[in-house]
Parts: structure tokens; sequence; C-alpha cells
């Protein structure tokens, strides 16, 4: 396939090509918003891989605009405890619903793949799993022990979610020692519970401040959606809040609908807005900030290590 530049509505499916409800009058896209169509051989070869593991990735689940750049370069981001969630976010194409019985060989095999892809960095996500007190925490500690075992040298980031606040959870995947412990806030506190129906502010802010709490030596890690009806100064004063927890990287995407049925487009940032950001970010103290029309919590994560490792901010402990 020839390799171009096609807008983003042409790589996914018809879903994603309204960008307001019905009786709304959609927002154009804006040319900055376009993406390289998924292709290559190292591209073929990680979706050979993750269908004969029979793997997940967020990068499939949620439709991430980046997934050809990314699986071209050889990385991915595994999807563990299954397809279904337990909470219906207004912004996430992931299906909710009753989900099946955790699968406790699937670390075994998303360690098989890392070894088979030879990664050096590895970013880890899941569903939510309400149903169960430790939301799956063990999950998470498994696969991180499971990868040090056989892909020594590969550092690993988990995005987890907020296990409702439970320190006990938490505590599971802490204990692991991931090198990088990501969770998104998504966006501010006056349109959280809109965004995130089942979700708390507070929940967030106590995942990275307890992480970082049990595991000084950990890179916390977060991101926020912009364009669903926040303002500007909104987004500054939660990066304040993040700053004064000391999390370490922040991550700051346009939010794109995935569906007539997902939230609307409030906004399309410009690229300079991001830019402004990025600036004041670093300002307020943050070691990393990646932030871009199309970014996403794991765009570029393998950069991101290099470099921080490069400056010491990051060792690999396996």
């Amino acid at each position: 396939m020839t390799d171009m530049l096609i807008p983003l509505d042409q790589i996914t499916d018809d879903r994603a090509r309204v960008d307001a409800l019905p009786g709304d009058r959609p927002l154009r896209r804006p040319p900055w918003l376009k993406v390289r169509a998924p292709s290559g051989e190292t591209y073929e070869n990680v979706r050979t891989l993750m269908r004969g593991k029979e793997l997940h990735t967020v990068c499939e689940e949620a439709m991430c605009p980046n997934i050809g750049e990314c699986w071209g370069r050889g990385t991915a981001t595994f999807l563990m405890m299954g397809d279904t969630c337990t909470r219906s976010c207004g912004f996430c194409d992931i299906k909710t619903g009753r989900p099946s019985p955790l699968d406790w060989q699937e670390p075994i095999r998303i360690a098989e793949a890392v070894r088979a892809m030879n990664l050096r960095h590895v970013v880890i996500t899941s569903v939510n799993r309400d149903e169960r007190p430790d939301g799956g925490a063990p999950i998470f500690a498994m696969v991180i022990r499971r990868i040090r075992k056989v892909q020594p040298g590969c550092s690993i980031e988990v995005l987890i979610p907020d296990f409702k606040a439970n320190p006990d959870a938490l505590r599971i995947v802490m204990d692991a020692q991931p090198e990088i412990l990501n969770h998104n806030v998504e966006t501010v506190p006056r349109i959280f519970r809109k965004v995130q129906p089942q979700d708390h502010y507070e929940w967030a802010l106590a995942t990275l401040r307890n992480a970082k709490a049990m595991d000084p030596l950990v890179l916390t890690k977060t991101g926020i959606m912009l364009g669903l009806g926040e303002t500007f100064d909104e987004v500054v004063e939660v990066m304040r809040d993040l700053a004064a927890l000391n999390v370490d990287i922040l991550t700051l995407g346009q939010y794109l609908q995935p569906s007539k049925k997902h939230l609307p487009i409030d906004r399309y940032y410009e690229p300079a807005e991001f830019d402004e950001l990025k600036r004041i970010g670093l300002e307020l103290g943050f070691k990393w900030v990646e932030s871009g029309p199309l970014v996403r919590s794991s765009y570029r994560a393998d950069q991101q290590v290099r470099e921080l490792s490069q400056l010491n901010y990051i060792r690999v402990r396996g």
C-alpha cells in the first residue's frame, strides 16, 4: 500500500464520521488532524502476533489514530482483562457490559509477545473490572513479574484504573515495581462526572498521590483530553493540581468523538495552544510533557523513557 496522509475519519469506521450529536452541525476537522494509513511489514507482523496470541490492544479497541505509526515502529499498548469494561465513559469506544471471567494465563501470553517483539519498553493497560474488589490488580502484578522474567531490561509502564481509590489494590501493583505508573485524569472537575459518570476526580488524584507515596522511585504519569467543554484556564488548574502531586509525565491530546453516541466535540484546540500548554507544564515542573492534537496516553512512550533514562530520571529495574 502506498504510504499517504489521509483524514482520520477515512481510516476509522462510519461511526467516526460525525463530530456532533444528531441535530447539531458537525465540526469540520482541521487540516492538522491527519494520520498515515496503517501499512507496512512491521505493522502486519504486530497485527498477526496479536491475533495469534489472542491478545487485545487499546490501539484497536479505542480506535487510536496513531495505530499505524506505533505498530509500524513495532510498539503496541496491550489491553488486559478482556474487551468489555464495567464503566461507561462518554468518550471511550471500548464496549460496556458484564465482562468475562479473568484469564489468568493472559500475563504469560503478553510476556511472550513482549519477548517476540523484543521490546525495550512496554505499555500495559486494562478495562475497569469493578465487579472485583481488587479491580483486577493481581493481573497487573503478574504481567509485570512475568515480563521481567522473560525480557530482562524491558521497562514497564502500566496504565491502571483507579480501583475506586482502594489503596490495597494499588499496593498489589506497586509492590511489583513498574517503572512508570500511569492513571489518566482525563478532564477537569467541572465536567468530570459528565465525562466519566462512575469516576471521581478525587479518586484519580488519590491514585497518583498514593502511587508516589508507596514507591518514591516510580515515575507517575497522567493525561488530559481537550475539547470536551473545558476552558483553557481549567486545564491549567488541573495541571497545577497534578504538579502539586509531583506527577512526572503529562500527556495532552485532542478528544475525537468515536461515534454519534459519544460526547460531542466542543471545539478543536489549535496546535499553538498545545504548544502553550507544554510550555506551562514544563514551567510547573513536569519532567516531560507530550502535547499535540493526536497525542494519546502511550504515544511515543518508548521515546519518553529513553530520554528520561539519559537524564537519570528513570532506572530500569528488571
